[in-house]
């Protein structure tokens, strides 16, 4: 097993780099506080409140049961403020955290190579990781691309079955 260079994707493999963000509540949520207890599905995504990400956070609101269960933990990520995702969360009844990667802004983006440094916002990047933090699933967009969650939906059915 390797571990990630800072800047650059994780690799499928790889140790996922650690981090700790505050949720649209203000609560910490560390990613080395979920290892060894759940896996875990990273959802970076460009911007609160726009369309293709409103659709895609709607799609794991509302199929939540394929996404999140008590062996895997849904952790969207973006760089907007608590103050934006709250209100986002607010509105669309969101019910898993939605961690603001505002300031230093897009530090963990950056750190799992997927912030966009023109637009300063994250690419659309899933990452699937075991309870031992390892990544053992990803893809990785552009902004302006609806994420497929076809094949997101295989991973994490793959992750299940690897568990039973």
């Amino acid at each position: 097993m390797s571990t990630n260079d800072v800047g650059t994707v994780p690799a499928v493999g790889d140790l996922a780099p650690d981090f700790s963000l505050r949720d649209h509540h203000g609560v910490e949520i560390s990613l080395s506080a979920l290892r060894g207890r759940t896996n875990v599905a990273l959802v970076f995504y460009p911007f609160a409140f726009s369309g293709i990400c409103t659709g895609e956070l709607r799609e794991i609101r509302d199929g939540l049961e394929d996404f999140q269960d008590d062996g895997i933990q849904v952790l969207a990520i973006s760089c907007d403020s608590i103050y934006s995702l709250r209100a986002w969360a607010d509105t669309e009844a969101y019910f898993f955290p939605l961690l603001a990667d505002f300031w230093p802004h897009g530090e963990v983006a950056r750190r799992y190579g997927v912030l966009d440094e023109q637009s300063g916002a994250p690419r659309r990047a899933t990452f699937l990781l075991d309870r031992d933090g390892t990544v053992v699933w990803r893809a990785v967009g552009e902004p302006g691309e609806h994420r497929d969650f076809a094949p997101y939906r295989r991973a994490l059915a793959e992750l299940r079955a690897r568990e039973e």
